[in-house]
């Protein structure tokens, strides 16, 4: 698991654990009643400690997605409060679920170009260029841009979890997306450590988020490599 290095807004180990945990049982690669390995096998396996791991089940635990059974074990329940940080992300490993994390490439503040769609209530926006991965393994570029009115993105503050620095240092939370998904062109500024070269047709989303305004917030876009990931979304 990455340390937080002293970044407030960059998810503590023990939380992006229980996010990977509740991705794994919301793809269905962790079983309902499914005990997982024990507990110190389980945190050597993670690269973590065995206090590090206990407050990432107790989250699951206060989410009933786990049960522990004194002298058995840790047993997966499903049913539970699968809501989580993530729950927004849609994207996933072939096989299911995936830590996702980020690099950021680049953070401009600028006019809002008019090949975007209308959203928010300034003309100028921040843009954030990032390469995502899911675990360790890089699945999409993708580019972001907040309204001018929601507030300023300082250049090296921003976690993995964008919206969670929005709650945390922006003071708002987004409430709901409207994802468009078809195929589209890998831009021209993907790094050149991104698995499709510029120009390649791959999957492709564009999101309009909002938090309580009438107004979406954020508008931001998407190239995923369908080799590696896939869009998923889940009916309840």
């Amino acid at each position: 698991m990455k340390p937080s290095g002293g970044n407030p807004n960059v998810l503590p180990a023990y939380v992006q654990i229980s996010e990977l945990l509740i991705r794994d049982i919301s793809a269905g690669r962790l079983m309902d009643g499914e005990r997982l390995p024990p507990e110190r096998k389980m945190a050597k396996s993670l690269k973590t400690s065995v206090g590090t791991l206990r407050k990432a089940l107790d989250i699951l635990v206060e989410k009933n997605l786990l049960e522990r059974i004194q002298g058995s074990g840790n047993y997966i329940r499903h049913g539970g409060d699968s809501n989580s940080i993530y729950a927004m992300f849609r994207l996933e490993l072939l096989s299911g679920g995936g830590l996702p994390t980020a690099q950021i490439l680049s953070v401009d503040a600028m006019e809002k170009p008019h090949t975007l769609p209308p959203f928010g209530t300034s003309t100028h926006a921040t843009r954030i260029r990032r390469l995502r991965f899911l675990n360790e393994t890089i699945i999409g570029v993708e580019e972001i841009w907040l309204d001018g009115d929601a507030g300023q993105v300082p250049d090296g503050a921003i976690s993995d979890s964008l919206y969670h620095f929005y709650q945390e240092q922006l003071g708002f939370w987004i409430t709901r997306a409207e994802d468009r998904v078809g195929i589209g062109a890998v831009p021209d500024w993907a790094p050149a450590n991104f698995t499709k070269p510029s120009g390649t047709l791959t999957g492709y989303i564009e999101r309009l988020s909002w938090a309580e305004a009438n107004e979406a917030v954020e508008f931001s876009r998407t190239w995923f490599d369908t080799d590696q990931a896939l869009y998923v979304q889940r009916l309840k």
